[in-house]
């Protein structure tokens, strides 16, 4: 058997710990060798056989290391990826890719130049309800879609002392849930005409976006990407009108409480959602008929496990470079559409 591929994580907050570190640990061919963390005395007493280090060039110069993981506040996405990919290491970037299309387009050459993988953390390509739903359209049991609502409702209603949250480059709900929604759209249905979007500040002594709500405008139909913090009675997590009927599907996918309450990916249970859709059509008589939809399992695994083949040369990334920059230009457009208080055209 071959020997497993080294990664080393850079950042271990919120998404390194209960996400990344993790998933890396359990997918086969992957092995975490190093952390890069302020936090050395919590991570020496979880971790017996990864190396600590505070700063990221140690990391970096490690030639044992195939590939870095970059789990960071969001303005530092582009400059320690451009660093890794010039160390001749492979680079996963925990979504968004970069802050702005400049910086995405720049990481991608780099990594062209130096032969190197680069892709991006998008897992909910891999939540149980959105390939619930993607197994529906390809089956055509929808008919000819109308309307693609995609939800993703919190309530939060105190503002926390967190980089997301603040003032800084690359914060607010539009650079953190964006990326997630607008990927699944663009997974669905492929590139739209135009996006219209909203973004708010609506919470006491919000320093960035807490809202927003974006369509994207397709020639025949539409598809709404919406999340709020002040949302205690949040809308189903899809909503998909179509020719030949509806789906609805309540509940979000499980995998991330799971992470959160320290399952082990690929446990029993492990991405299994017990809340299934509904199929909602009208018979001859034009009464509402509704049957259950099975979810398809999810496994972010999958994507730690398509890093790891394409390192090996032996199949593409999850997203590929191309679509980590297409996403980036949604992102900003969207952005622009809010700022201008218009729709901005995509074709």
């Amino acid at each position: 058997m071959a020997a497993a591929l080294q990664v080393g994580l850079i950042g271990y907050g919120l998404a390194g710990s209960v996400f990344h570190a993790p998933l890396i640990q359990h997918t086969p061919g992957l092995a975490l060798h190093s952390i890069v963390s302020s936090q050395r005395d919590r991570l020496l007493r979880s971790f017996t056989d990864v190396h600590i280090h505070p700063h990221p060039q140690p990391l970096l110069d490690d030639p044992a290391i195939d590939a870095v993981v970059i789990a960071t506040p969001n303005a530092e996405h582009a400059p320690l990826a451009l660093a890794a990919l010039q160390a001749g290491k492979h680079v996963l970037v925990d979504k968004p890719f970069t802050l702005d299309v400049a910086q995405a387009e720049a990481v991608v050459q780099t990594a062209r130049d130096a032969e190197r993988i680069v892709t991006v953390f998008q897992n909910r390509r891999f939540d149980a309800d959105f390939l619930s739903l993607r197994q529906l359209l390809d089956e055509g049991r929808l008919g000819r879609i109308a309307e693609c609502h995609s939800h993703f409702d919190r309530y939060r209603p105190q503002v926390r002392t967190r980089w997301r949250e603040s003032a800084a480059p690359g914060a607010g709900l539009w650079m953190d849930l964006g990326p997630h929604l607008l990927d699944q759209m663009l997974q669905l249905f492929g590139w739209p005409e135009a996006i219209s979007a909203d973004l708010a500040a609506q919470r006491d002594d919000a320093h960035s976006d807490d809202y927003f709500h974006a369509v994207l405008h397709y020639p025949r139909h539409r598809a709404i990407v919406h999340a709020g913090s002040l949302v205690a009675a949040s809308a189903p997590r899809f909503a998909v009108h179509g020719s030949a009927g509806s789906y609805l599907k309540e509940g979000r996918d499980v995998q991330e409480e799971q992470l959160r309450d320290g399952v082990a990916p690929g446990a029993p249970g492990w991405g299994l959602d017990p809340l299934h859709g509904q199929h909602v059509c009208l018979d001859a008589d034009g009464r509402p008929q509704r049957s259950s939809v099975d979810n398809v399992p999810g496994d972010y695994r999958r994507l730690y496990a398509q890093f790891r083949d394409a390192m090996l040369g032996v199949g593409p990334p999850t997203v590929s470079a191309e679509q980590a920059v297409q996403l980036m230009r949604l992102l900003e457009a969207g952005q622009q559409s809010a700022q201008r208080g218009m729709r901005i055209d995509l074709r």
